[in-house]
């Protein structure tokens, strides 16, 4: 799929949808003007698809901008779906540990994440790759203010990657580390705009249907599609 690149117009798509007591989910206008991401909520008792119409119940239900065809033989998630319930393996910091490296390992579960609120998730093939580094993240990192601004509680960048990975991508790229505060489950010890979720065993992108494996051209085995 191609990179999903964020501008002002997407952001205004998103506007336009939104602002109205967030009676529409964001996925609408996001797919709207190709923005890859999902949205999940239950804060409103029955929000409404500008895309189909169809009214979404209050339950921890997913919008998903778009689905693709993939090698997985797994289905991909639709509007109104239930997000996977699984456990994410984090790295979390820990200051009684000290040294250089104070940090150990925490279960964090979807339900903690995405229940009772509403969430911008966006995934993508792999840490440290060229697109997913220059245009993807770089992206909804630049926009996360004017989202959350939207009503929108978090806004998560998942990879078929370690945490160890993820963390390391996170710093490289310049995001500012989150070190004290616990308000994110994934902190402290994460980021303090976009949160990264490490899939390194691939099952939520299993569970949302969007698991690939890159053997020939790439090398990268299982992965995630862009969404």
């Amino acid at each position: 799929p191609p990179p999903c690149e964020l501008g002002a117009s997407m952001l205004s798509a998103v506007r336009s949808v939104s602002r109205q007591a967030l009676k529409a989910p964001l996925a609408a206008p996001l797919a709207a003007r190709g923005l890859r991401g999902a949205v999940a909520s239950s804060a409103v008792p029955a929000l409404r698809s500008t895309a189909s119409g169809k009214a979404v119940p209050s339950a921890l239900k997913l919008s998903a901008a778009r689905s693709f065809a993939s090698s997985s033989p797994f289905t991909p998630v639709k509007e109104g779906d239930t997000v996977p319930s699984m456990t994410f393996k984090c790295r979390v910091r820990d200051e009684s540990i000290g040294g250089e490296n104070p940090f150990t390992w925490k279960d964090v579960t979807t339900e903690q994440l995405f229940k009772g609120k509403k969430a911008v998730i966006f995934s993508l093939p792999g840490a440290f790759t060229p697109t997913c580094s220059s245009t993807h993240l770089p992206g909804y990192e630049a926009a996360y203010d004017e989202i959350k601004s939207l009503g929108v509680d978090d806004v998560y960048c998942l990879s078929v990657n370690d945490a160890f990975v993820m963390r390391a991508w996170g710093l490289h790229q310049g995001l500012p580390e989150e070190k004290t505060s616990t308000i994110s489950p994934l902190n402290p010890g994460n980021f303090q705009k976009v949160k990264l979720l490490p899939d390194g065993h691939c099952l939520f992108t299993r569970g949302m249907g969007f698991s690939c494996i890159w053997e020939g051209e790439r090398g990268f085995g299982e992965r995630s599609w862009r969404y």
